[in-house]
């Protein structure tokens, strides 16, 4: 299976389409085939309701990826599976219960104009939904007329855009797993390959979600013993290589700075908070000083 050619191909692992998860993927994925100009979207799997998602949104359906011994599809496969099936000379990686509004290409035209290879990644929004979205309303889904969100941190990754040929060597990392998102931008980082953060122009709008598909629940995807794999074969440091590590900032403007020491001054930051925020808040407490102290010692101020 050949896709037609198109800028870029997105590449999705779902979850069985039932209940909540069912209806945010839905979402999700209905948000993707919004973009202007739309990009190929190839979904991968077996899991119950793919195959009629795909029929009735029109996009393209891969079965029969590998898995591990429990189960859990693979990154190297995924990859592999993807660059057979499309000729688009970007990819991204996006888990299922994100949602993308047009910015999103935006800032992917931008980054790809500037440097010929590079790894897009961007914070999450978090918001809560129940409901399905309307698509069938005459406006561009934006963030206003989402649900109010607040920003994830600097480990909260859940969109990555590279080109098709850039990861040639993929370890058999367990998707929906701690890790496998960040061994990408380690991988990438020690190639010298620019680390662009997209952030203030595309978030990765996470729709809040349970983790009864996997059997341990959020404890196991983030500390079972298929996200401890990933951590050995990512280097075995926890967040070694997260957004703090990028190389590279889009701007409201569109233009691209340099980013430097954000790990330190990170650090700094959180320095700060534990010695003049946490330690003085009974303090402040009796005087009336708390409130604006939160926003100021933000992690994020976009």
């Amino acid at each position: 299976m050949t896709m037609a050619r198109s800028a870029l191909t997105f590449l999705a692992m779902p979850k069985p389409f039932k209940g909540h998860i069912g209806m945010i993927q839905r979402n999700a994925i209905t948000s993707w085939t919004k973009l202007v100009p739309r990009p190929d979207i190839l979904l991968f799997g077996e899991e119950d309701g793919t195959d009629e998602i795909a029929a009735e949104l029109r996009v393209g359906h891969l079965r029969n990826i590998q898995r591990s011994a429990v189960g859990t599809p693979l990154l190297n496969d995924l990859v592999k599976r993807a660059r057979e099936a499309t000729e688009a000379p970007l990819l991204c990686y996006v888990n299922c219960d994100i949602i993308l509004l047009q910015s999103f290409l935006q800032a992917v035209t931008t980054i790809s104009e500037k440097f010929p290879r590079f790894l897009g990644v961007a914070h999450r929004w978090e918001i809560d939904l129940s409901t399905p979205l309307d698509f069938a309303i005459d406006q561009p889904l934006n963030l206003e007329s989402l649900p109010p969100g607040t920003p994830g941190d600097h480990t909260s990754i859940d969109v990555f855009v590279f080109g098709r040929d850039m990861y040639s060597d993929v370890p058999a990392l367990a998707l929906g797993r701690a890790w496998f998102d960040q061994w990408l931008i380690k991988d990438a980082l020690l190639r010298n390959i620019p680390a662009v953060d997209m952030t203030r122009i595309a978030r990765a709008i996470h729709q809040k979600h349970e983790y009864t598909h996997i059997s341990a629940g959020q404890r196991g995807a983030y500390r079972g013993a298929e996200a401890q794999r990933n951590l050995e074969i990512y280097g075995g440091v926890e967040h070694a290589y997260t957004l703090l590590n990028a190389t590279h900032e889009l701007l409201p403007d569109l233009k691209i700075r340099r980013v430097r020491l954000r790990r330190e001054k990170f650090a700094l930051q959180q320095w700060m908070w534990r010695n003049f925020v946490l330690r003085t808040a009974p303090l402040r407490g009796r005087l009336g000083l708390r409130r604006g102290l939160k926003d100021s010692f933000s992690i994020d101020k976009r």
